[in-house]
């Protein structure tokens, strides 16, 4: 059967067939994963956090919840339910304080005929009036824990996108973390867009020794050649040795950058398939100028971030958020790609915002604890700050906006953030 360069190189929904496995990643994923805990997948945007999970797990091992800009507490746990088997609905019923509760059946289709009960509960945690042999508060979680047992469910539970939560909802959750460890045999894999490894503790000191986070977001140069290398002998191609090393020298280590540079060149020079004889290609082609290409078309959504950024949460008299970007746009890509530390940020706002050594420090890490909220509040996605409040250092979660911040006139970004 022909490979097609679809299936190779680029983005796409499936696993890449030149996934390359890495130590740093996979071989700590496979090797936790009978520990009974809790693990966490995180790292920039595209960096193949997701592969990483269909790559080391069966699909017969896990089901997948996708989280929500828009999701309470009780929203997430009715959604891991609703993928866990039960079929949610709103009860006729009103519990003493006025509200609809919910009733989860199970769906005998599931787990078979012995599964046929039901159980009800509230949207919130009230006392009410007992009326079903189990009464179920979405939002708490020993009453998620009870109806899981019910049925017996062993799989891990995937939560993808868990950066898209509202912050209080990613608080909660790593709360209720600790009663899943503690109190059932439940596994959950949390997947999200962030650079601090301790994230989940940070929100919950409890989780410590309950949670391992696996970094999926570092490529060395090696890895990335592989991925070239790999997807050339899938397709009977080999990529000119200069255009690959322009490619590895101006990605940033961004997988994702590779794949769609190398997709493009593909397409560029014929290659829409495996080839009957090999082929060498990339000759002459400007890999950096590819590069470049790829990240202009979202110029449209870098400036948006910019201004809606900029604008803060509402109008204040320090625009916090505002001066938070000139860091972000007057500092070098190198050293931005390694986060800028809180030290550094309080003292260049010292020396350029209005208010001058008068700042107080408060204001600056009030801001900065922020900026994921912010993000999620005005819907901006992919992500493209996080700060890591571990380290104390602003991160750029984005590696296509350091590329293209690369390339852009940095005074004409300071204009577009009114800051010049």
């Amino acid at each position: 059967m022909e490979i097609l360069t679809d299936e190779v190189f680029g983005i796409s929904r499936e696993l890449p067939l030149n996934y390359v496995s890495r130590a740093s990643a996979d071989e700590v994923l496979v090797g936790n994963l009978g520990r009974d805990r809790h693990l966490v997948i995180y790292g920039s945007s595209k960096q193949g956090k997701t592969s990483l999970r269909k790559h080391c797990l069966s699909d017969d091992d896990y089901i997948v919840v996708h989280c929500s800009n828009k999701w309470q507490l009780n929203d997430l746990h009715s959604a891991i339910l609703k993928k866990c088997g039960f079929e949610i609905t709103l009860s006729n019923e009103k519990s003493q304080s006025g509200k609809n509760k919910i009733v989860a059946k199970i769906a005998a289709k599931f787990f078979g005929a012995q599964a046929s009960g039901e159980y009800s509960g509230e949207r919130e945690k009230k006392t009410v009036v007992e009326t079903k042999p189990l009464e179920l508060d979405p939002e708490d979680v020993n009453d998620i824990i009870t109806a899981l047992n019910s049925v017996d469910f062993e799989k891990f539970i995937v939560l993808e996108d868990f950066h898209y939560l509202p912050v209080e909802t990613q608080k909660d959750f790593s709360v209720a973390l600790k009663a899943f460890h503690e109190n059932s045999k439940l596994c959950f894999i949390v997947i999200g867009v962030w650079l601090d490894e301790n994230k989940l503790t940070v929100y919950n000191g409890d989780l410590t020794g309950r949670v391992l986070s696996i970094d999926a977001d570092k490529w060395n140069r090696n890895e990335l050649e592989e991925v070239i290398d790999s997807g050339a002998r899938l397709l009977n191609i080999e990529f000119d040795k200069s255009f690959k090393e322009n490619l590895l020298d101006n990605c940033f280590s961004s997988v994702s950058i590779v794949q769609e540079v190398c997709h493009r060149c593909c397409i560029q020079q014929g290659v829409t398939k495996e080839q009957a004889q090999t082929r060498v290609i990339g000759q002459g082609i400007d890999a950096k100028g590819i590069i470049q290409n790829v990240v202009g078309q979202q110029s449209g959504r870098f400036n948006s971030f910019i201004t809606q950024f900029a604008d803060g949460f509402q109008a204040t008299e320090l625009e916090m958020h505002r001066w938070l970007l000139y860091p972000i746009l007057v500092t070098d890509t190198l050293q931005l790609g390694r986060g800028i530390r809180q030290k550094d940020i309080r003292e260049m706002l010292r020396e350029h915002h209005p208010r001058g050594q008068d700042l107080n420090q408060g204001n600056v890490t009030q801001a900065l604890q922020s900026t994921a909220a912010l993000q999620i509040k005005k819907d901006i996605k992919p992500m493209i700050l996080d700060y890591d409040q571990t380290n104390l250092r602003l991160n750029i979660v984005d590696r296509s906006f350091l590329i293209w911040l690369d390339n852009q006139e940095r005074r004409d970004l300071l204009s577009i953030a009114d800051l010049v």
